[in-house]
């Protein structure tokens, strides 16, 4: 069905579609997660709202770095061509960016449900790399070798090992300005307005 759909309406298209509907999707998991009774497991402190600060930020530019940079292996909105610079950082840029921003929440989210929720989320990124990679070494056929040998599935792995270099370019400068736009949003009162709970707040309390 994915190969039909993708025929027909093109890659990018599909993508979209498959992007706008995943959205609409989790907010619709989101607020029927929140409406469920609150089970503490753990008590909140400040420190637990680090882990957030800190994966947050980088799983969100790994998302937009991922699907706006053409990448063979894995989700992208773009195919064809060369991989752009954060392939050779990880060839599953999208589905590290999500395994770090749910990893993230869970330690100052001390109740069953958010645990549930974002361990959930952790789980299916993690299994996701397995699927995606049986996935490209499928579509890549003979040619894999000599286009894995340049990346890596565990981040800066490649780099570390001296088969990549790590470079900037567009895609990357593009999903950092993004970013950057989404965290001064966030922080400056959206992330409260879109679940209740104000992240600076929690911080400092």
């Amino acid at each position: 069905m994915r190969g039909a759909l993708i025929g027909w309406m093109g890659h990018g298209s599909y993508i979209a579609a498959y992007s706008t509907i995943s959205t609409a999707a989790l907010a619709w998991l989101f607020l029927s997660a929140m409406s469920l009774d609150y089970v503490e497991i753990w008590q909140p402190r400040p420190w637990q709202a680090w882990p957030a600060f800190v994966l947050s930020p980088i799983g969100l530019f790994l998302v937009l770095a991922g699907l706006f940079s053409r990448n063979p292996f894995s989700i992208s909105f773009r195919k064809g061509g060369e991989p752009d610079a954060i392939v050779a950082v990880t060839r599953h840029p999208v589905l590290w960016g999500f395994l770090c921003w749910s990893v993230g929440h869970i330690p100052p989210n001390g109740d069953l449900r958010s645990l549930l929720l974002f361990g959930g989320f952790a789980a299916f990124s993690a299994g996701g790399l397995f699927m995606l990679e049986k996935r490209a070494r499928r579509s890549l056929g003979p040619t894999w070798p000599t286009a894995s040998s340049q990346t890596s599935v565990i981040p800066f792995a490649a780099a570390i090992n001296s088969k990549a270099v790590i470079t900037f370019d567009m895609p990357m400068a593009a999903a950092m300005f993004c970013t950057t736009a989404l965290l001064v949003w966030l922080l400056g009162g959206g992330h409260a307005a879109l679940v209740g709970a104000d992240p600076l707040l929690f911080l400092g309390a």
